[in-house]
């Protein structure tokens, strides 16, 4: 079975020098990896992290939020993006999603706000970017932080732009094994305002000021308070060194994709239960997945399976999940997964 995730690891020359250099913590490796990350995006500052979640940790605090917040998210999401509202006991209002794409609905987020409102989690779904300008713009008018979601979105485009540098107040990524790239674990964050970059970075290093943090003779100096609850979230050399080299070879990687895509959409133009492939004009999707809407999704799937090709349709809807309490589908999440296949279009085909 041709699988519909796979890691991908390129060579590691230097790795024996990287584990033998004494020097295994945040440092050199993790630096480059998050200078060629903010190179590759366009932006000032990439703060990495040594987890998805820690990075959500991260970003929280730095913002601000509290337990009992409200935040708006789609369901139609990675339970990655959504567990860390529940661990920080914040509100999870759902919005509905447009059908024919998977995305949030800009109609929908409005509706959903009160004066209790902090957060908007515009989720990019299996690396198709939703309705950027629209959302962001109900954040401007409503007071509002709009996070960008790229836990599968990396290298994806809106009208030209890398996300991460597409006018977000935040945006978030994750660097898990069936990324890319991936670090094995890891996540990074992109702030636009240059002070929440700073304070983010205190609050992933156990709410340490490095520069101040030991005296003249080398010991933990008195001066350095320690003021913000904060996270231990600072990544490995060893992650940095992996994404760094598959940095080396991430535009190939991302081509394959779009070009393994475009031939499913060769290949099943003729499918009768075909309804349309998920992208939208104006966006370039990484193609983490081949994304369709079927009229006949249970038999398609097996008809691909039996090909060999495994398909998925990647995420339950998080409604069905009690620990987000109890709220009922949207129609539109629900019209959408009854409908959505994901097709493998990976670097492995």
């Amino acid at each position: 079975m041709i699988p519909l995730y796979k890691p991908y690891m390129p060579e590691l020359p230097e790795m024996d020098g990287v584990l033998h250099s004494g020097a295994l913590a945040y440092g050199k490796w993790a630096r480059e990896f998050e200078n060629k990350i903010a190179e590759y995006i366009g932006v000032k500052h990439v703060l990495y992290t040594n987890s998805y979640s820690n990075a959500w940790q991260v970003l929280l605090r730095t913002l601000g939020i509290e337990a009992g917040d409200e935040v708006i998210a789609t369901p139609m999401s990675c339970l990655q993006s959504t567990m860390p509202f529940a661990q920080a006991g914040l509100k999870v209002v759902w919005a509905d999603i447009a059908p024919r794409y998977g995305i949030l609905d800009p109609e929908s987020v409005r509706s959903m706000i009160t004066p209790r409102t902090k957060l908007i989690c515009n989720y990019h779904f299996c690396g198709y970017p939703g309705y950027v300008d629209e959302i962001n713009e109900i954040g401007k008018e409503k007071g509002i932080v709009v996070i960008d979601d790229c836990i599968e979105a990396f290298g994806a485009k809106y009208k030209g732009k890398v996300m991460g540098n597409v006018g977000t107040p935040v945006s978030i990524f994750n660097f898990q094994t069936v990324r890319l790239p991936n670090t094995i674990e890891g996540g990074a964050l992109v702030f636009e305002d240059d002070e929440l970059y700073r304070k983010a970075v205190i609050i992933r290093d156990l709410g340490i000021n490095r520069s101040i943090f030991r005296d003249a003779n080398g010991e933990i100096s008195a001066a350095c308070d320690i003021s913000i609850p904060s996270v231990n979230a600072t990544p490995s050399d060893v992650n940095g060194y992996i994404g760094c080299c598959q940095m080396n070879d991430i535009d190939g990687l991302l081509a394959k994709q779009a070009s393994n895509a475009k031939q499913w959409e060769c290949k099943l133009i003729d499918m009768p239960s075909l309804i349309d492939f998920i992208h939208r004009d104006g966006t370039e999707p990484n193609y983490w997945v081949c994304g369709l809407l079927s009229s006949k999704k249970e038999a398609d799937m097996k008809m691909f399976k039996d090909q060999g090709y495994a398909c998925s349709a990647v995420h339950l809807p998080n409604t069905y999940y009690s620990v987000f309490g109890k709220q009922a589908m949207p129609k539109g999440v629900e019209e959408f997964y009854n409908k959505f296949i994901a097709l493998p279009s990976g670097w492995w085909l």
